[in-house]
C-alpha cells in the first residue's frame, strides 16, 4: 500500500529564487524566464554564489540582443512603409494569374515553361561569365551549356505534356 505524500518543503537547491527585474536594462523579467525578453542578459539566481564573468562577455550579450530587436524593428517598419508604397498600375499584369490568363496555359505547362526559359537564360549566362582560355575550359564550358540546354528542353516538353489539348481539333 502507499504511504501518502509528506508535506515537507521541497529541497533548497530546488527552490532557488529568480532576480525579478534585469541588471542590464531593468525590464521585469516574464514567468519562468531564464533570459531578459528586452536585451537578452541572463537571470541571475538571487541564492546562488556570485559567477565570475568576464564583462566583455554580457557586453557581447547585450550587442547581440540589442541587435536583434533592431533588426525585428526595421523588418517591421519596412513591412509598414511596403504597405503604403504606390505602385504603378501596369504592375498588376506581372501576377502569375495574369500572365496564365494572356499566355492560356494551365499552372503546371506555365511554370515548367518559365523553369525552361530560366535554364535557357543559364545557357546565355555561362556565355557571359565563363570564358575559355585553353581547350579544357572550352569543353567544360560547353558541357555546362549543353547540361542547360538540356534542362530547358526536358522543361519545355514537360510543358508541352502538360498542357490541356484545345476543342479546335
Amino acid at each position: 500500500m502507499l504511504e501518502p505524500l509528506a508535506e515537507d518543503a521541497p529541497p533548497v537547491s530546488a527552490c532557488r529564487e529568480m532576480a525579478d527585474a534585469c541588471a542590464g536594462c531593468g525590464s521585469e523579467f516574464m514567468i519562468a524566464a531564464k533570459f531578459c525578453h528586452t536585451c537578452g542578459l541572463r537571470r541571475e539566481l538571487l541564492t546562488a554564489p556570485p559567477i565570475e564573468r568576464s564583462r566583455e562577455v554580457e557586453v557581447i550579450a547585450g550587442m547581440w540582443a540589442r541587435s536583434a530587436v533592431w533588426a525585428r524593428n526595421a523588418v517591421s517598419r519596412a513591412a509598414e512603409m511596403w504597405r503604403v508604397i504606390p505602385f504603378p498600375a501596369w504592375l498588376h499584369y506581372l501576377h502569375f494569374h495574369e500572365i496564365k490568363r494572356l499566355v492560356g496555359l494551365p499552372t503546371a505547362a506555365l511554370i515548367a515553361f518559365i523553369v525552361g526559359l530560366g535554364c535557357v537564360a543559364g545557357a546565355v549566362g555561362i556565355s557571359l561569365f565563363f570564358k575559355a582560355s585553353n581547350l579544357a575550359e572550352f569543353q567544360a564550358i560547353q558541357m555546362w551549356r549543353i547540361e542547360w540546354l538540356l534542362g530547358a528542353t526536358a522543361s519545355f516538353v514537360a510543358g508541352i505534356l502538360l498542357k490541356k489539348p484545345s476543342g479546335d481539333d
